[in-house]
């Protein structure tokens, strides 16, 4: 983790630095109109929405499963998500870190995972299906340097992001054959024995079923909760993609609301796949090929940096006392 954080740190400043250094952009500082008090009264409200539905989002997910977590637990999940999802590749360990606390409120390891993939699919609908359309409508995006090739290699990533899946949610008995094998050899080899071996036969299946069960409770359970969750993921997203917009606007830019907002769609959908920790370095990359058409080059940087620090580096911040109370304090049954 702490070798992961360092990366993500070093690429986060790299890509500034390059841009500032080696393509001759103005060196970022701090813009007086960025204290204006309408301006910061503003993103104070957008990071209550951004925060509070990204929280809601899973809760209502797990309402939808039969599963009910306290509201102070449901807290610390959205900051433990923020900061372990940032500090490892393609985020993995974000949903990793929610199934180990949700085990800990009570929640078995099958529907936590199934509450974690529901959670990431909905955003993942939400993100994948416009972007194809972007890429062809947007003027930034079909003048790009990149070109076809961007398209291309995105259409590829995300089939096969969607059959993963796919898989996991329709052929079950794929996942199982697949555990029985890794288990069968992990025996031949001798690197368990044969009542090891009975064990996690029969905890693998139990909590595949229990996963499968949850994703069927979510769509042919209580409707309301699972709309409730659609609702606020997409909430969550329209918060998270408005950041760079008000931020433009603090500085006086006259910008289009649409077109920043279909620009974040498509530097999302790009960070999924980004395999460097919280796609540090590649998320600043691709924001400044999008908007430097967009913003001035004396604040594209600027902006790069207070975009990120809103919608990732904050959250961590928190994320990291959040984290490290809810890993270390002692419990009652330690």
């Amino acid at each position: 983790m702490l070798l992961f954080t360092a990366l993500f740190i070093a690429l986060s400043a790299a890509v500034p630095y390059v841009m500032v250094s080696e393509l001759d952009l103005e060196r970022p500082a701090l813009d007086g109109r960025l204290f204006d008090p309408l301006f910061l009264l503003a993103l104070a409200l957008l990071l209550l929405l951004y925060f509070t539905c990204d929280g809601l989002r899973l809760y209502f997910t797990l309402r939808a499963l039969g599963y009910r977590i306290p509201l102070l637990a449901q807290t610390r999940l959205v900051f433990i998500n923020l900061l372990v999802s940032n500090v490892t590749p393609m985020a993995t360990g974000g949903g990793v870190a929610q199934i180990w606390y949700l085990r800990h409120q009570g929640v078995h390891l099958g529907a936590a995972t199934a509450a974690t993939t529901l959670r990431t699919l909905q955003a993942v609908f939400f993100i994948f299906l416009p972007t194809p359309l972007l890429l062809l409508l947007l003027p930034p995006l079909r003048e790009s340097p990149l070109g076809d090739q961007l398209a291309a290699y995105l259409a590829l990533f995300a089939a096969a992001y969607l059959l993963f899946f796919a898989v996991l949610l329709w052929r079950m008995r794929w996942l199982l054959a697949t555990a029985d094998q890794v288990i069968l050899l992990l025996s031949r080899f001798h690197l368990i024995n044969q009542q090891r071996r009975g064990r996690w036969h029969f905890f693998i299946r139990r909590e595949l079923l229990r996963f499968r069960y949850a994703c069927r409770a979510f769509f042919q359970g209580q409707c309301g909760y699972a709309l409730l969750a659609i609702l606020f993921t997409a909430g969550f997203l329209l918060a998270l993609f408005s950041f760079p917009a008000v931020v433009l606007w603090g500085l006086d830019y006259d910008v289009d609301y649409g077109l920043t907002l279909g620009l974040l769609v498509v530097t999302t959908f790009i960070m999924y796949f980004a395999p460097t920790p919280g796609a540090s370095g590649v998320a600043e990359g691709v924001f400044g090929l999008f908007f430097s058409a967009l913003v001035q080059s004396g604040d594209l940087v600027l902006t790069i940096l207070v975009w990120r620090f809103l919608t990732i580096h904050l959250g961590m911040l928190i994320g990291v006392p959040v984290t490290l109370h809810t890993v270390f304090r002692p419990r009652p049954n330690d």
